[in-house]
Parts: C-alpha cells; structure tokens; sequence
C-alpha cells in the first residue's frame, strides 16, 4: 500500500468516525507505515470474513445481499475491508466505541431529519412573492428532490454529469448532442415498446402445426435477437438498470418453448449492450467509456453478421429452431461477459479509471477460460487508450489534459505567490491531488510516482522552460505490468533529474540554503558582532516605539561591513518584529489543526510589552519555485531557532558586560569584596551554562545536521523537504526568562544586596537541576544519547551529580508507589 493510499484511508476513516482534533492523523500514519504487513486476499480468508460478518448481522439476507451487489459493482477492497470489519468484531473494547459512535451519529441524524421536516407555506396565489421567498422555496423543492429515491433517468445523469464538469472546466464545455439523438428511440436499435398492443394475431399459434410453430418462431427470434419485437414473443419494457426480460405466447407446444427460452438470454444480453452503448457513448461519460462503447460495437458487428447470415439460411428454408441453437452457441458467451460488463459499468457508475480496474479485474478473473480472457483483453486495451494517453501527457511533459475529470490526477487553481505568506499553505500538496476512485487498479502502486512525476514537469514548465522526456514512448496496457511500470519509473528519474538540476544549478538551492545558514543559523560571527553593537541600544526599547527602517538601515550597515558582504543574496535579508514571544509562536504553531486552534489564535495577548530583543527576528524572500522548499513553514521554523539563540546571545553580552563591570571591585577592601564572591560565582556559573548551551546546539547539532543534508544533497535523485532540527531547545527559555523577571523589582527595591544574589543562586540552580534531570530523562528513555554531552558539559566537575541521582531515586520511588496503588485497587477485595 503506497504512503498516499494510508494517508487518503486514515483521513477517511476520521472522517467517518467524526475524530477531530488530538494528535492528527500523522500519528496514525506512522504507526501503520511502521507495522504494517502485507495481506492478501484468499478465497478462503474471503469467505470466512463473509460468514461471520453475516452472523454478527441483524438480518444476514441483507449483508450478504449487500454484499453481492457491491461485488457486482467491483467496489474496490472489497474483500480485505469486510476481513478488517471480521477482526474488528473480535475486539470488544472496538465494537463498544463504534456502537456509541454509531448511535451518537443516528441521534445527529434524527435531530437534523426532525428539524428539516417542517411543513411550507406556500403563499396564495393572489399575493406577489419575493425574491428572498422565491429562493427558499427553490431550495427546499431542491432538498425534497435530492433526498427522493425515485431512480434518476439518462437525461438528468448527463445534465449532472455535464453541469459538475461545466463547472470545473468553465473555459472547455462538454458538447452536447442534438436532442433528436435521445427524441428518436427507432435509431437506438433497441425495442420499441408501446404502451398499447399492436392487437392480437388473426390464429393462435397454438393451433397451429408443429412445425409451423417452428418456422414462425425461428422468424420471430430473429427479430428479436437484435432488438425488434416479434408476432409472439413481446420484449417487457425495462425500468432503471434491470435486464430485459419477454413474453412467449403461452399457446405454444411445450418443447419449442423450452428451446425458445434458451435463446432468449442472447436477445436479454443484446438488448443490455445497445443500451449501454448508446448511454455511454454521450461525452458526458468520459473518453474511456466512449472507448468502451466503441470496442463493443465492433464486437456487435459480428453479432450482427451472424443473424444476418441466419435470416438468408431463414429465407432458404434450411434454418430450424435446432440449427438456430446451435449457430447461436457460441455467440452466447461473448454476449453474456459483454452484458456482464456493461452492467457493472453501469451499477458502479464507473468513469475513467474506475472503468479500467473493473475492465482489468475481469480480465484477471478469466486466467482460466482464454477466450473471456482475450475479449476482456481487447476490451481494456481499446478502453485505456485515451487514458493513456492523459498519462503520457503527464509523465513526459507535466500537462493534465483532462476535459472530462476521468484522470487520476486533479488540478486546483491556486495561486503560488501565498506560500511566501501561509505558514500552513499546502501549494505542493493542493495545487495537483489524485483522486483515489480515478486510479486504475493495475496503476495503484505507480500512483505516487505519477503525481511526483508530473508535479516536477509541471514546476519547472512555469518557469517558463518546455520540458519533454526522451525516452517519451507510447503507453500500452498488458497483462505484463513491468511494461508501463518500467516507462513510468523512466519518466519519474527524468523529471526527477530535470528538477533538480534546475533548482541545484540555475537556482542555485544550496547557495540559497547556505546564506539562509549564515544569518538564521548566527553562521557569520563577524556580522552579528557588528549588527549587536549597532542596535543594542535600538533593540533595548519597547517593541512599539522601534522605528523599522532605522533597524533595516543598521542592518544593511552590518552587512557591508562584515564577511557577509561576499554573499550575493544578502539584499533578499529582511527585519521582521513579531507579535508574540517565541515560546507563544511555537504554541500558536504547534496548536495548528487541533482543538486548541481557535482559543490560542483568540486568547486576549498578554500584558507584558515585547523588547525589540525579545520581537526581533530576521525574514527572508525567496521566489518560486524556491519557495516549494524554502516555504513559509521551513522559514518560521529557521526563525524560532533564530529568536531563542539570538536572545540566548544577547544574555551572554550582558553577562561579558556584568564581567568587565566587575572589575571595579578590586578598589574595595578585602572585607566588603567577599559581599561580591557569590555574585562572582553566580555570573560565572550562568556564563558557563549559557556557552555551554549555545555550543551544544550550534556544533553538536546543527552543524552535524546540516553538513549530512549538504552532503545529502549532492548525492540525491530527488528531495522535496529540509526536516526540522533542534525544536526541544525552546522549551527552557521562557522558565529562565519568567523566573529572572520575577526578581528585577526585588533586586532595585531590596536594600540587602547579599540577600537578593542568594534568591538568584537559588533560582537558577533549582531551574538548572530540573533541566538536567529533564535531559537525563530523555537521554533514557527517548534514546536521545546525544543530550549525554549536554549534561556532561554543564555537571562537567560532578556538582550537580548527587543531586540528580538523588531526584532520580525519588522519581522511580513514585512511580513504584502508583503502579503498587493501582494494582491494590484492580485485585479482587476478599469476601
């Protein structure tokens, strides 16, 4: 099952069980990519899934009867879902959620049918309606008509069909055939029916001698058998999709009937086939029926040749009712599979690719009998021509050329430009989709590589450059899937190569990546020693009263003062003030498409007025197609690991400062110098952890990080995203931050200097701990080893080693505690 199929079932499974917000369906996705197995379906497996869900049915009649109509219909998974649904029954804990889903949904559904089934008043005739009344009116009939059961005709399908498509296809209508093609029923070459008899035959043929019967319904089945009523057998007019089904003067001897009654079934067949090419063949059913239809009829003209040849046997005198049996044989089984076909095209209401799985399955089911085999092969050879040829387009050149909506992928208007604005804009993913009903069976493992295929073309044409693969060959369907599979598989490296040479040498990614690297990443040290030292004191103000094109001409200043200057992008380098603190931009994106979405977007902000230190951060323009890589997600996340080791920067100035500050105390005695040791120390101490802080993420990390995805990067066919690095490192700013905010007043305010160091010594080594212990943690139980250095680095003479030991003691006493707890409350209490 390719990474596409999960996606699009898990989507559709919380949809139908109405599951939104929690962890999204990634979770669920990676779990399934993780353990998943290959099933096969086994006639067995099959039946035996078949069985017991018709035991756990209310009424098995209907299941199985459901079932069959489903089969008939070659609904897709059929099978392995009913297995699934077998194995959910064994579940208990499974059954019990989806029965209070499945009521909860029927209560829903009550609720909504009792509040729509309300009576309208239409207004008497003498009163003028409104507008307004007009339209209400329209929309409710519009209601009643949609929710009727009453089966729809042709005429209102091809309206649907051609009204959805007009819509979609605004600059290309479906032509329409000229209404006298469905006025005129005589051209169809079906039974004409009529409401009233003809009127009844001058002498029962009952009457009349043996092998007058005979001769008189040999003449008649030859009527009948294309579509032309006889004087005594009479087609019964048909209703929706059914067969056709005729009446036999019950006056006729016995045996001839039973001889006639054979036959019939041909005439059912015929009858069923014109049908359904006429139907199919109106362009609002698509190139692959019109395909179809057109192979069928060349089928039919053999059909045809046969009864002709028949009547001149007729006409010679030679042609009994044995001999008609006989000639009609073997015309019989190419009738019924043709019939068998149409009907189930006609049932599922297929289309485009749903007509080529149901056409490449039967032609699969027949392995057997070489004959089936063979028509369906010539049926879905004919069939998947103009199919292919949308393929071609697509693979070779990166052009959907789909005027009926039957190919497997769909494209969107959207615009490009928003990805530079949408965090979560999903041009790449949206612009071009593939519609799951829409994919041939035998091409449901190629999927994914088909729309990548294309998307690559398709990017690099709007870029104005034309691309066409070389090894562009036609596309021909065969039972041997390795020949369109290894034609696709071509066109995917082409496009993929084509793509990412264009991007690596004409629009220069790693350049682009690396000078994203020198600013995002504090890469050039040189600069931001020369930006700091120009806007520190601009920085220092409230967020409000910073005037941006000031800091926009600092930084332009910084930049051509620096090493920075080399770098031929350094002009896309733009300022940008957030709204918010960084820890409330990580909440805000992480809390996108969840539950907690709209409370987070709508929360009143906070009191606390941002610094420039705290607002800043850098922003950076990138052009298509760039800006599919380098989108509006990669760089926010580029500028929350920005803004925290920017800020963590900033506080090792100022402890530097505070250093050079201290200097001053050598002109006091040795008395009142030890009131300044702890302060000594403790500066030390915060220097050291945020060094040490600022090293581990910038050359344990990040560096390691991005040399494997340069190196990456050289040896790649293909890559479509840079994956994030480093996001646990947001997480202790906003406690420092708070913690050190909490005491600026106290330490202004308090006359007792020593007592005031002592709080900020107490502070920052309870919050140090809790960081080492949270890093012990996940360096164990994560197997994130590599936060071991960290932890080394900080605890680097052991101080802090007991310590920890000891909270790590009492963390595994807790835990202890509660699972003895909960396994005393689950034990049985003794009588």
């Amino acid at each position: 099952m390719s990474e596409f199929r999960i996606h699009h079932d898990v989507n559709e499974l919380l949809g139908l069980l109405n599951v939104r917000g929690g962890d999204g369906a990634e979770v669920y996705i990676d779990l399934l990519q993780k353990n998943r197995t290959p099933y096969v379906t086994t006639t067995v497996s099959a039946h035996s899934a078949k069985v017991k869900m018709a035991e756990h049915s209310k009424i098995p009649e209907d299941f199985l009867r459901k079932y069959d109509e489903l089969k008939s219909k070659n609904v897709r998974n059929l099978d392995p879902l009913v297995y699934l649904l077998s194995k959910l029954t064994e579940d208990k804990e499974t059954l019990k959620f989806l029965q209070q889903n499945a009521k909860e949904r029927s209560e829903m559904s009550a609720n909504a049918a009792s509040s729509t089934t309300t009576s309208y008043n239409v207004p008497a005739t003498s009163s003028k309606m409104s507008m307004q009344e007009l339209e209400e009116l329209r929309k409710k009939l519009g209601n009643v008509t949609a929710s009727s059961n009453v089966p729809q005709s042709s005429e209102v399908i091809r309206k649907m069909l051609r009204d959805r498509h007009n819509k979609k296809n605004p600059t290309q209508p479906n032509p329409v055939f000229p209404n006298w093609v469905y006025d005129r029923p005589a051209l169809i070459g079906d039974f004409v029916t009529s409401p009233t008899p003809v009127g009844d035959p001058v002498v029962a043929i009952g009457t009349m001698p043996l092998a007058a019967q005979e001769q008189a319904l040999v003449e008649d089945l030859l009527y009948v058998l294309i579509g032309v009523d006889g004087r005594d057998i009479a087609a019964q007019p048909v209703l929706g999709r059914q067969s056709r089904s005729f009446i036999v003067d019950p006056s006729l001897d016995m045996s001839i009937k039973e001889l006639v009654n054979r036959i019939l079934p041909v005439a059912s067949c015929y009858s069923t086939i014109t049908r359904f090419t006429e139907e199919k063949s109106s362009f609002e059913y698509g190139q692959v029926n019109h395909a179809l239809t057109a192979a069928m009829r060349t089928l039919m003209k053999e059909y045809l040749i046969l009864v002709t040849q028949l009547e001149h046997l007729h006409r010679q005198g030679t042609l009994s009712l044995q001999k008609l049996w006989f000639y009609i044989q073997p015309t019989m089984r190419t009738m019924e599979i043709l019939a068998s076909i149409a009907t189930s095209v006609d049932k599922g209401e297929c289309m485009g690719g749903s007509t080529l799985s149901l056409l490449h399955d039967r032609t699969f089911n027949y392995t057997g009998d070489s004959q089936a085999q063979e028509l369906c092969l010539y049926l879905t050879k004919a069939a998947s021509v103009p199919y292919f040829e949308i393929l071609e387009k697509w693979i070779y050149r990166g052009i959907i050329k789909d005027p009926y909506s039957e190919f497997m992928v769909e494209e969107h208007e959207l615009q490009k430009e928003k990805i530079q604005e949408d965090y979560n804009d999903k041009y790449w993913d949206q612009r071009y989709t593939i519609v799951q009903h829409r994919i041939p069976s035998f091409l449901q493992k190629m999927a994914d590589k088909i729309l990548n295929t294309g998307k690559y073309l398709n990017v690099v044409r709007e870029c104005g450059r034309d691309v066409t693969c070389p090894d562009a060959k036609e596309v021909l369907y065969t039972l041997k899937e390795r020949a369109y599979v290894e034609q696709i598989e071509k066109a995917y490296y082409y496009a993929s190569k084509v793509l990412l040479d264009f991007l690596m040498e004409e629009k220069e990614l790693v350049s682009r990546l690396r000078s994203i690297k020198h600013y995002f990443l504090m890469d050039k040290g040189d600069f931001f020693v020369h930006f700091m030292d120009l806007t520190e004191e601009e920085l220092k103000k409230p967020v409000d009263d910073i005037i941006p094109p000031r800091l926009e001409a600092l930084l332009e200043l910084a930049l051509r003062m620096s090493t920075a200057n080399t770098d031929p992008f350094k002009d896309d380098l733009k300022i940008d003030l957030m709204p918010h603190d960084v820890i409330t931009q990580l909440l805000r994106v992480l809390a996108i498409d969840t539950k907690q979405e709209k409370a987070i977007i709508n929360a009143e902000p906070t009191e606390v007025s941002l610094s420039g230190l705290e607002a800043f951060s850098f922003d950076y323009i990138v052009k298509w197609p760039l800006s599919l890589i380098i989108n509006r997600k990669a760089l926010t996340r580029y500028q929350m690991l920005f803004r925290h080791m920017f800020y963590c920067k900033h506080v090792e100035r100022l402890l530097c400062n505070v250093w050079i500050s201290n200097k001053a105390a050598k002109q006091y005695s040795l008395h009142s110098a030890k009131w300044f040791a702890a302060a000594f120390a403790l500066r030390q101490r915060m220097l050291n952890f945020v060094q040490n802080i600022q090293y581990y993420m910038m050359f344990e990390v990040m560096e390691p990080t991005w040399h494997i995805m340069e190196n990456n990067l050289k040896s790649v066919k293909f890559t479509g995203n840079l994956k994030p690095m480093c996001e646990w490192c947001f997480t202790s700013k906003k406690t420092e931050s708070s913690c050190l905010s909490e005491h600026v007043d106290a330490l202004q305010s308090d006359s007792g200097f020593e007592a005031t160091i002592s709080k900020f010594d107490s502070n920052f080594s309870t919050l140090l701990l809790e960081l080492l212990d949270k890093l012990s943690i996940y360096s164990t139980n994560d197997c994130e080893h590599s936060m071991i250095n960290i932890i080394y680095r900080l605890d680097f003479n052991g101080f802090y080693t007991e310590r920890l030991e000891k909270m790590a003691i009492e963390r595994s006493q807790k835990t202890a505690f509660s699972v003895g707890d909960l396994s005393c409350r689950a034990a049985p209490h003794p009588v």
